[in-house]
């Protein structure tokens, strides 16, 4: 039986989870705040590639909540991560937003921003500045037999009016040209769970994953073998969650009725 007692580190999806595009749920500062206050921790884990962790401080201030580099687990960190282990030195070419190419770069990486012969493996995000000519670089690419990564496989990015095509789905694209598919780094891969659960010390029976989908967020925490909660307040209907296989530890009807639950217990 699910213990929130139990749960001491917080890894909270964003966008659905704790805002829906530039609105700000009112119930996410009390709650951060609620966190920190009773001595546990949060970071804020992403598959969205394309803004870098700097650029996602700045939005988060912007929305009106605090935060730093160290408080973020994101899925372009995961890539670099996979690549250094699985590809090191390798020569990039990334259908990708400039952030992430920026990201990538910082971890060393040699980054091509036009088709070349000496790339050694391409990376896919989620390309908010996506154009033809980059459809074009990759097709081309990847008729070459080297490694295909690819940030996340979300279909959708949630937005104030619905939703956009995300990594997953110009991956899709791609494979009906190419007919090959990236591997996939971000939720829902154990990654970026492991990877925070390590850095920061916490164990499984002490972590926990928050976010509005099953299919990334919520499997990412069975994934890695740790509590996962859904909430009910982005892309998953009930309708969804009742033909899921897939099922949470535990269902919030949004991020509110966690708040409630950790007060709760000061009392």
């Amino acid at each position: 039986m699910f213990d929130l007692k139990k749960i001491k580190f917080f890894l909270f999806d964003m966008d659905g989870t704790l805002y829906l595009g530039d609105r700000l749920f009112p119930f996410t500062v009390p709650l951060l705040e609620t966190i920190r206050k009773q001595g546990k921790k949060y970071l804020f884990m992403t598959n969205n590639s394309s803004k870098s962790v700097a650029d996602y401080v700045k939005k988060l201030e912007k929305l009106g909540i605090s935060a730093s580099r160290e408080d973020f687990i994101t899925s372009s960190q995961a890539t670099a991560y996979y690549l250094h282990k699985h590809h090191p030195g390798c020569k990039l070419y990334v259908m990708g937003t400039a952030s992430l190419k920026k990201e990538l770069a910082d971890e060393g990486f040699a980054i091509s921003e036009t088709y070349a012969e000496d790339i050694t493996c391409v990376v896919s995000g989620f390309d908010t500045e996506l154009t033809f000519q980059k459809l074009e670089d990759m097709s081309r690419l990847l008729l070459k037999d080297i490694p295909y990564i690819a940030t996340n496989p979300d279909w959708v990015c949630p937005t104030e009016f619905g939703y956009v095509p995300d990594c997953g789905s110009m991956s899709e694209m791609l494979c009906h040209a190419t007919g090959k598919m990236p591997t996939f780094i971000g939720k829902p891969s154990p990654l970026m769970p492991q990877l925070a659960m390590e850095k920061w010390g916490y164990t499984p029976e002490e972590s926990m994953v928050i976010g509005d989908r099953i299919y990334t967020d919520i499997k990412s925490g069975l994934n890695a073998g740790i509590a996962a909660a859904l909430v009910l307040s982005g892309e998953t209907t009930p309708e969804i969650l009742a033909r899921s296989e897939d099922k949470p530890t535990v269902v919030f009807s949004d991020c509110g009725e966690l708040l409630q639950q950790l007060q709760a217990q000061e009392k």
